[in-house]
């Protein structure tokens, strides 16, 4: 019964509450699903396209390898494979001057190359060369990281065998696709020849400079003997040339050769191919470099005009022969007034042309043996007063003539006053005069007058390339030029004001006789009118007849121009006779003054011995100085000389630019308002209204001049014509 009871307890004891819900939050994605899966979804796909990709490009690369060393020639073809183009150069009477290109020794096999020159060439140019499989991985990192950090690329990544594939079977282009063909080619050559094989291909072939390719013509040329011969700090010179063979060759900077070498030697220490007791030993005083033959002041002219070829027949590898305008009698002739004139210690340059811009003979150095620098059109030194011609270039075209009077005494303009040579000071006289005896002052005077800016205008008109600066002092000769630019400017003057242009090549032709290029004449540009040539004409056989040139004479109608820089660090003489201009310079290479070196002594005598041959075969010729000045120079005042229509006229402005007022667009543009003139309105309206100079400039007014050595506030207008020659 009591245990009914409990039975019946039990069961009455309502039965217990379910647990709570668990409180509501973000639900928990599934396992895979949203979240840091997904992104490990992205991630995996990423990998495993990735891992195709590379896959794809590493069978693509096989294949590619593959091809090219199937299709890559014999070792034996590779070997009498033959690299440069053989130039023969020729005189305008079709002699030869000098045979260029290849030249090839004899073929050293690997075994008898010494171990020095293997050593030097692989630390200096690829020193995992025999850890590598054709391409250096670890090079091409380093070769970024270096780019990375400096900001320029200073050091290359290519291997030997890039090099060699490079020199074999392509070109210097450096464009990304050249660079993937090297690079299979450079596989290709490593997956077919041995390492020995490759790096004997590499000395027999690769360039040194001066035409030689390989180890022994290298050896042969620069120490005169085989290569198999070679001494330690022989083998340093020649590793050092393949960074920059025209930079460090022994036959044009033999100090900048041995300096390259001593750092071959330090990288040969660095990378354990020698000791520390070696490299110290190795003496390049004991180094006899061989003596070149043939060599003479031809070359410069051909250093000068053969990289015009790149230009004149691009893309041509055959060889050729090249038809130039040098004279050899001219040449010799002026090779040897510059030797016999040159001051001692100094160096001197020729440069002489025809009234077309051939050039007959060019002179660079007192010796190309010695020194290949060409100084008749690389160096830049100070003309000095030569620099004159565009002074009064600008004051005749400015109104000037010969008859004027001038007063050459003392005159400061911005606090810089001029000097003449001597301390001397005329007065009142021509300029004719004043041109003649170089009279500083009067060009200061006239430089002010007609504006520094007017001045350098003309310069550059008549083919000046170097920079040129319009402070006062410029009138003087102060910005440097060339000696080819002033002889063309002078050229330009004796072909009555008509621009001329250089040239060295008049035809390229193949050894078959198929013409590749030909000179063609065309007539230059007229610089300045006829009467300012005529009248620039006076003035310079004035300077050689009475002046300053005198010693230029050689008994036939000369006309030129002398200067002289401070100190006498830089003669020159510049003048013309029957057609044939020529420019001498004379000086130091380091610039230091010279005793006694004036434009009218050892240069003017140069140009007078060299001339005297040039001009031998030439008729005599007189020159055009009469002056036939344009009607509205004779009436400056009649309106009828700015033509028929108002439109037509227009003036020079002070950097030597024809300016026309009624024209929006000159060139580049409106005239500046430092000009006088002045922009025009921001909202592509009219102009602004015309100041008072520019005024004065278009309507004619004058400034005065004045007569005790001050000068014009503003340089006189010049108004030009449709109608003036």
């Amino acid at each position: 019964m009591a245990r009914s009871a409990i039975r019946r307890s039990l069961s009455d004891t309502p039965p217990p509450s379910p647990p709570p819900p668990p409180p509501r939050g973000p639900k928990k994605s599934p396992k895979g699903s949203g979240g840091g899966g997904g992104i490990r979804r992205f991630f995996r796909r990423i990998f495993i396209w990735g891992l195709a990709l590379a896959v794809a490009g590493v069978v693509a690369l096989g294949v590619a390898v593959f091809v090219a060393a199937q299709s890559l020639p014999s070792y034996q073809s590779m070997k009498s494979q033959a690299q440069g183009q053989m130039i023969v150069v020729r005189a305008r009477d079709g002699q030869e001057l000098v045979s260029l290109g290849p030249s090839y020794g004899r073929w050293i096999p690997v075994a008898q190359i010494p171990a020095v020159m293997k050593d030097a060439m692989i630390s200096v140019e690829d020193r995992r060369y025999y850890d590598h499989f054709g391409v250096d991985p670890v090079g091409i990192l380093r070769s970024l990281f270096v780019r990375v950090e400096s900001g320029s690329w200073r050091q290359g990544g290519s291997t030997i065998t890039q090099q060699l594939a490079r020199n074999i079977f392509l070109n210097n282009n450096r464009t990304f696709a050249r660079k993937a063909r090297e690079a299979i080619l450079a596989i290709a050559l490593e997956s077919r020849f041995s390492k020995n094989q490759i790096l004997e291909l590499y000395l027999n072939k690769v360039y040194f400079g001066g035409g030689a390719y390989g180890i022994d013509a290298a050896s042969r040329k620069f120490f005169g003997h085989p290569g198999e011969q070679l001494t330690l700090p022989e083998a340093a010179i020649i590793a050092g040339l393949v960074k920059a063979p025209s930079r460090y060759s022994p036959t044009a900077d033999q100090k900048a050769a041995v300096s390259r070498a001593k750092v071959v030697l330090a990288t040969m220490e660095d990378a354990g191919a020698i000791g520390a007791s070696e490299a110290a030993a190795a003496d390049f005083d004991a180094v006899k470099f061989a003596a070149e033959k043939g060599q003479n002041s031809v070359r410069y002219f051909t250093d000068w005009a053969l990289p015009q070829l790149d230009l004149l027949v691009p893309e041509n590898n055959e060889p050729i022969e090249v038809w130039t305008t040098l004279d050899v009698g001219m040449q010799r002739a002026a090779t040897d007034s510059v030797a016999k004139n040159a001051p001692a210690g100094a160096q001197g340059a020729l440069v002489s042309m025809d009234r077309d811009g051939a050039i007959l003979a060019m002179v660079g150095g007192t010796d190309y043996v010695t020194s290949n620098y060409n100084r008749a059109v690389n160096a830049v030194r100070q003309p000095g007063s030569a620099w004159k011609l565009f002074v009064y270039l600008s004051a005749l075209e400015a109104g000037y003539k010969p008859d004027d009077a001038v007063v050459d005494e003392p005159v400061t303009i911005d606090g810089w006053s001029p000097h003449n040579d001597g301390g001397r000071y005329a007065g009142q006289i021509d300029v004719r005069t004043a041109f003649a005896y170089s009279k500083n002052t009067v060009a200061a005077q006239l430089g002010n007058e007609v504006g520094f800016g007017t001045v350098a205008g003309m310069a550059r008109r008549f083919g000046i390339t170097t920079p040129i600066n319009t402070l006062p002092s410029m009138v003087l000769g102060s910005s440097e030029v060339r000696v080819i630019d002033m002889t063309r400017a002078f050229a330009a003057v004796a072909a009555k004001g008509t621009s001329i242009e250089p040239y060295g090549i008049t035809k390229v032709a193949t050894t078959d006789g198929r013409v590749l290029y030909e000179h063609k004449s065309v007539t230059g540009q007229q610089l300045v009118p006829d009467y300012v040539a005529a009248g620039i004409t006076d003035l310079l056989q004035t300077a050689v007849n009475i002046g300053t040139g005198r010693a230029a004479q050689i008994g036939r109608p000369v006309a030129g121009k002398t200067g002289t820089t401070s100190s006498s660090k830089d003669g020159w003489f510049v003048g013309f006779s029957s057609g044939i201009t020529t420019g001498v310079w004379m000086g130091r290479d380091d610039a230091k003054p010279i005793p006694g070196l004036h434009g009218g002594t050892a240069p003017a005598r140069a140009f007078a011995q060299y001339m005297k041959i040039a001009t031998a075969r030439r008729p005599v010729e007189q020159f055009e100085t009469q002056l036939k000045m344009p009607e509205y120079q004779v009436e400056p005042d009649d309106e009828a000389n700015f033509g028929q229509n108002p439109e037509d006229y227009y003036y020079v402005d002070e950097q030597g630019n024809l300016i026309d007022p009624n024209r929006r667009n000159q060139g580049n543009a409106d005239p500046r308002p430092e000009d006088g003139g002045q922009p025009p309105a921001e909202d592509g309206g009219p102009p602004a209204a015309a100041g008072d100079d520019f005024l004065n400039q278009a309507t004619g007014r004058q400034q005065p001049r004045s007569g005790q050595g001050a000068v014009a506030p503003a340089p006189p207008p010049v108004r030009v014509s449709p109608r003036a020659p």
